[in-house]
């Protein structure tokens, strides 16, 4: 009886979504720090004569450029030593439309992700997925002298280790039908294994180079995160808790 209560009990709490135990301070945190560093950027910028000039010395000062990383000869007036780009590089944007969907994936995934493994740990977490993003960026074209920009690997990170840790969660996503907009409930995982394919798939061809976008940071952020998450469970002591996510 008592194995039959816990099976019913677990099956329940596994219609639940949108739960998470703790309030996601560190989430809020670093989605705060992005957008004041976006909105400083741009103020700052537009104090200068040419403000798009000011934003691309901008980028070329505090972007990661892998030339740079690798050789360690410096074509631009950078950050200095070039590695410290690989932290800065992950709190600048290139838009509004970037920063905003960076930071709606961000808290639809890191949320409960920072639930999971904790305050202190998901901040450890967030960073390495970002360096991990970034280095694999850096290894498929290391002597670009492009700088890369973008919160969007570390973000990567957290989906990767959504996908693992809240399989059976459910996401809202907007659905185009014909000429009308509706929002559809589907399996987040579904969700996160298209947006993989997708990325993957986009790094392997040349219109992700034309497109100006580091797929290949993101290929490495998720699978960063997927891995990370899947040793951090296997390593958990208390193998009955349960987590859920939205």
């Amino acid at each position: 009886h008592r194995d039959l209560h816990t099976a019913y009990r677990r099956q329940r709490q596994m219609c639940i979504r949108d739960r998470i135990s703790t309030f996601p301070l560190v989430t809020i945190v670093i989605i705060t720090i992005n957008v004041v560093v976006f909105l400083l950027m741009l103020f700052q910028s537009a104090t200068f004569k040419d403000p798009g000039l000011a934003l691309n010395n901008f980028y070329l000062r505090y972007g990661l450029i892998p030339y740079q990383v690798t050789t360690g000869n410096y074509v631009v007036p950078s950050l200095r030593p070039a590695w410290l780009t690989v932290f800065t590089s992950m709190f600048l944007h290139g838009g509004f439309l970037h920063i905003l969907g960076n930071m709606w994936y961000f808290w639809i995934f890191g949320n409960n992700v920072e639930d999971y493994l904790g305050a202190k740990r998901f901040i450890i977490f967030y960073l390495l997925s970002g360096v991990a993003a970034s280095l694999t960026q850096v290894a498929i074209d290391p002597l670009s002298k492009v700088p890369i920009i973008g919160a969007s690997g570390a973000i990567a990170g957290a989906m990767g280790a959504y996908f693992y840790l809240f399989p059976r969660s459910r996401v809202k996503t907007l659905v185009f039908l014909f000429i009308f907009f509706t929002f559809v409930e589907i399996p987040a995982s579904f969700f996160l294994l298209v947006w993989f394919i997708m990325q993957l798939s986009s790094a392997f061809t040349s219109f992700g180079v034309a497109a100006g976008v580091a797929f290949w940071a993101h290929v490495g952020g998720f699978v960063f995160g997927f891995l990370a998450a899947m040793i951090i469970k296997k390593t958990k002591r208390n193998k009955g808790e349960i987590y859920y996510g939205y």
